[in-house]
């Protein structure tokens, strides 16, 4: 029996329901022909994360071309502010960290766009708790789904490493692209102890170990914030929850009431720097880890 069965006869307690809230919605494609001997299955995936992902990001992509659409060379309106505001931002920091006119021309779009989707992504963080899972609650089951709605995609350890292991993609492309494949190629055995054959194996550790480490703080960073983010204002549900079921002044229930929305608005108010923050770091480690790929040991 889920919680929101449980709740039905007696009420969810606050295990149950973080519980509850902490699952994702999945689907198990259950590849006949590959055999399930780790622990990490990739043939689950979880489809509120995609769905979200996708949907804010094609938000995104929409935004930033209706800025560029509508822009005018003469006295900017509120919205094309924000948007130029926001490209000379991001242009101004790569031109900082890659020297190269010709790799900017695609990098600095391509960080605007993280940045973008990443803080959408952030901010759904920001909608009441139970506000789509609600809606799910009755709209899932009745198509055939699981009663599971998780809305924050960046709270998702797998939305965090895809997108950090896209960015890793895009080094390793500049590395061979600047360095050519057999300039990289040497540069893996030669750095960062110097080019010696005895020292070969160890320079080539050293930098998979960089690569990986890179990588993995990259997302995790990023996953880890969103995820007390999302798990504060839980609790904080919680506080109001206890209200509405077991109001009663005599035992101070009404003090409960008021620390939740006291508690709610100055997190809200908090995270708002929480997402904007975490969007624009993983913004510029985008640009740093770029601007290595273009720089020769």
């Amino acid at each position: 029996m889920s919680a929101a069965e449980n709740a039905g006869t007696h009420g969810p307690n606050a295990g149950e329901y973080i519980q509850h809230h902490l699952q994702h919605l999945q689907k198990d494609f259950n590849f006949a022909s590959v055999k399930q001997t780790s622990i990490v299955d990739f043939s689950v995936f979880n489809l509120d994360s995609v769905a979200y992902s996708v949907i804010l990001g094609v938000i995104g992509c929409f935004l930033l071309w209706l800025g560029a659409r509508k822009a005018t060379s003469g006295v900017p309106g509120r919205f094309q502010a924000a948007v130029e505001i926001m490209s000379e931002m991001v242009e101004n920091q790569a031109k900082g960290l890659i020297k190269s006119p010709t790799s900017r021309k695609l990098v600095s779009p391509l960080a605007l766009t993280v940045f973008v989707w990443i803080f959408l992504m952030n901010a759904m963080d920001m909608l009441p708790v139970d506000a789509l899972p609600q809606w799910w609650h009755t709209a899932g089951p009745a198509m055939g789904f699981k009663d599971y709605m998780r809305v924050v995609p960046t709270a998702d350890l797998s939305t965090t490493l895809g997108l950090s292991t896209s960015v890793l993609l895009v080094c390793l492309f500049y590395n061979i692209k600047i360095k050519g494949l057999g300039g990289w190629a040497h540069e893996l055995v030669a750095a960062p102890f110097g080019d010696n054959p005895l020292l070969y194996p160890i320079n080539f550790l050293m930098q998979m170990i960089e690569f990986i480490a890179k990588t993995v703080s990259h997302g995790m960073r990023l996953f880890g914030n969103m995820f007390a983010g999302e798990l504060v204002f839980m609790l904080i549900a919680l506080m109001g929850g206890v209200w509405a079921w077991q109001f009663n002044p005599a035992d101070g229930m009404f003090w409960l009431g008021i620390g939740h929305v006291i508690a709610g608005t100055v997190w809200s108010i908090f995270h708002i720097l929480v997402i904007t923050l975490q969007a624009f770091i993983f913004m510029m480690l985008t640009l740093i880890y770029v601007g290595q790929a273009h720089e020769a040991h």
